[in-house]
């Protein structure tokens, strides 16, 4: 039954690579404004930055996006999607804040369409990650959808819908270098 998927588990190869490509490091607050790398270009509520991480030989590039509860505005989350140093993999990760109920997970619905669940792999000072590599299923969803919608918990009783905007996500997904 689709409603039942679970976005794939990180697979233990790339937790060894979790560390080179968390390369956006200061993306890890939620606050936008915080978020580090150059704008190389904008696509609807998308934005590709990009920067040189230290002892790296190449640019490296993230699709990033940050948004808020609409009836809870202190809720944020910064949602990242790149490919992987070697290029081998593409990653959506999420930061959600501090507080969320790790067992149940991140829920994500791409127009009403329950996608699943995502574990989250560690939690940091800006926040905690959820992440998964990304099959083709999951990038055509986003891609022709319009709207996603990520859910974490305060309580198990108690989900908080944060909406993500999708109009411009398949544009700026195709210039990630």
């Amino acid at each position: 039954m689709a409603c039942e998927r679970t976005f794939p588990q990180l697979p233990a190869r790339l937790a060894l690579c979790l560390a080179a490509v968390t390369m956006l490091a200061g993306v890890l607050s939620p606050l936008p404004v915080q978020a580090q790398g150059v704008v190389k270009s904008k696509h609807g509520d998308w934005e590709l930055r990009c920067e040189t991480p230290p002892g790296a030989s190449r640019e490296q590039c993230a699709l990033i996006q940050s948004v808020a509860a609409e009836d809870k505005p202190n809720v944020n989350l910064v949602v990242i999607v790149l490919k992987t140093a070697d290029n081998k993999s593409r990653l959506l990760r999420v930061i959600a804040p501090l507080g969320v109920l790790l067992p149940a997970g991140l829920g994500l619905k791409i127009d009403q369409v329950d996608v699943g669940r995502a574990g989250f792999v560690r939690c940091l000072p800006s926040g905690c990650v959820a992440e998964v590599v990304m099959e083709d299923t999951l990038i055509d969803q986003l891609r022709n959808g319009q709207t996603g919608t990520f859910i974490i918990f305060n309580t198990p009783e108690e989900g908080i819908g944060i909406p993500l905007s999708l109009p411009g996500f398949k544009d700026g997904y195709e210039k990630l270098p």
